[in-house]
């Protein structure tokens, strides 16, 4: 039992280190480095020295690792696909709205619509569209920020 614990000791950090590397979480890289020593315990018989006993055990460390992802991937969500999904009344808003924001860019004068539906739909960086109609991009830019102070005011309109 003594080599197993100065086993664990020496390369312990090691092997936390390397799963931080595959995890990037703490909490999981301490649970799967214990994991990975319970499993190279139970192991130990395949050990043929082949190797360094730290390759070894980061061998172990990164199929504990796949283990680990495999189980999240196939666990029921069904709870949390039912907390996140929108609903069907959250989808009809979610599409109304998206009519009447593009029945409102549709009524904009040009180029303010076009930039808008450049930059919205095509998703156009400024410079491009800069390119498009012959400018530079800080036109774009001012364009596309009056474009949305046209819509805002629009919107406010429709309200009162």
């Amino acid at each position: 039992m003594g080599e197993l614990t100065e086993v664990y000791e020496q390369y312990a950090e090691q092997v936390f280190k390397y799963l931080m590397v595959l995890c990037r979480n703490v909490d999981i890289a301490e649970e799967l480095t214990q994991e990975t020593f319970y499993q190279a315990v139970r192991s130990i018989d395949s050990y043929n020295g082949e190797c360094k006993m730290s390759v070894w055990l980061c061998q172990i460390a990164k199929h504990t690792y796949y283990k680990y992802v495999d189980k999240q991937v196939k666990q029921p969500q069904s709870e949390y696909l039912m907390n996140h999904l929108p609903s069907v009344e959250t989808n009809l808003i979610e599409n109304e709205n998206k009519i009447a924001l593009y029945r409102m860019i549709h009524l904009l004068e040009e180029p303010y619509k076009e930039i808008l539906l450049l930059r919205i739909l095509g998703g156009l960086t400024f410079k491009e569209i800069g390119e498009i109609h012959l400018k530079n991009e800080n036109w774009a830019r001012v364009t596309f920020y009056r474009a949305k102070l046209k819509l805002r005011e629009r919107g406010n309109m429709n309200e009162e």
